[in-house]
């Protein structure tokens, strides 16, 4: 007859044993497969892209090349869902998320952020032909952004970003009236149309207004940055010890000028050197 007591003892022991020896098993197992399997984005160029080929591509992808080789192993992609990322619940599906993610309080609950590795600058923009020369110019304008992203939340003066990793800002724009749209190309299409027509101008990200430009959107930044919106190694929580050798690594990489060189390839601009004050 089985001694349930026993078993019940041992199998409790089996657990924490497999919970501990799991907490600091994610750098051993990566050195030992000599694969780091990372997570990001198939829809987010230039961050992260699948190209002609249908292979990942961009700067979230050469920057974790680059980690790897100088972790000594070779890394390989997947897309999962951006939910099952930020979740923290991987299950050894991946160990590293490098997809331009922000770092907040309620994710670093479930996740370790070792390093912020780029900023995104937030910008006003407006209409080629608009007459505007300075931010105080639209003060009591109609204004667009995305709904439910950090220009809302800007242009409501209830943006918060996590001190530990972001500059200081201030809110620079007293909006006459606020449009939010489904996405910042919408917001785009309203005031392509012309200077006052929808909208008299539109914030986003630096990146995203280049890239309407490029595509032949009648735009312009107006004014410089009015604040920097942190992005960082993603990592999940238990291995203390592959955390800080991922961030002494992505250090590295600022250092000697590695992710600037990669930022000015990917999106033309030195988005790296920006620190938290």
């Amino acid at each position: 007859m089985m001694n349930w007591t026993k078993c019940a003892l041992g199998l409790t022991a089996m657990i924490a044993f497999t919970s501990f020896a799991q907490a600091g098993e994610v750098l051993d197992k990566v050195m030992a497969d000599k694969t780091m399997i990372v997570a990001t984005n198939s829809e987010y160029p230039p961050a992260s892209y699948l190209n002609s080929e249908g292979k990942f591509d961009g700067f979230d992808v050469d920057v974790a090349k680059e980690l790897a080789k100088r972790l000594g192993v070779q890394a390989t992609f997947i897309n999962p869902a951006w939910e099952a990322i930020t979740s923290g619940k991987w299950g050894g599906r991946w160990q590293m998320a490098i997809g331009s993610m922000t770092p907040t309080p309620a994710r670093a609950q479930v996740l370790d952020f070792p390093a912020v590795y780029y900023f995104t600058p937030a910008a006003f923009y407006v209409h080629q032909k608009a007459s505007y020369e300075s931010l105080k110019d639209l003060n009591g304008k109609k204004i667009g952004a995305s709904a439910g992203s950090t220009y809302e939340s800007y242009l409501n003066k209830t943006l918060k970003l996590d001190e530990a990793y972001s500059p200081p800002f201030d809110y620079l724009v007293e909006p006459g009236e606020i449009r939010t749209y489904e996405t910042d190309t919408n917001a785009m299409d309203d005031l392509r149309l012309g200077d006052g027509v929808r909208l008299d101008a539109g914030i986003s990200s630096v990146p995203n207004i280049h890239e309407a430009i490029k595509n032949n959107y009648p735009l312009r930044i107006l004014g410089e940055p009015v604040f920097f919106e942190p992005l960082a190694v993603v990592v999940a929580k238990g291995d203390k010890e592959f955390s800080q050798k991922t961030g002494a690594i992505v250090e590295e990489m600022r250092a000697d000028g590695t992710l600037k060189a990669l930022s000015i390839k990917w999106f033309g601009a030195d988005l790296v050197s920006t620190k938290a004050k």
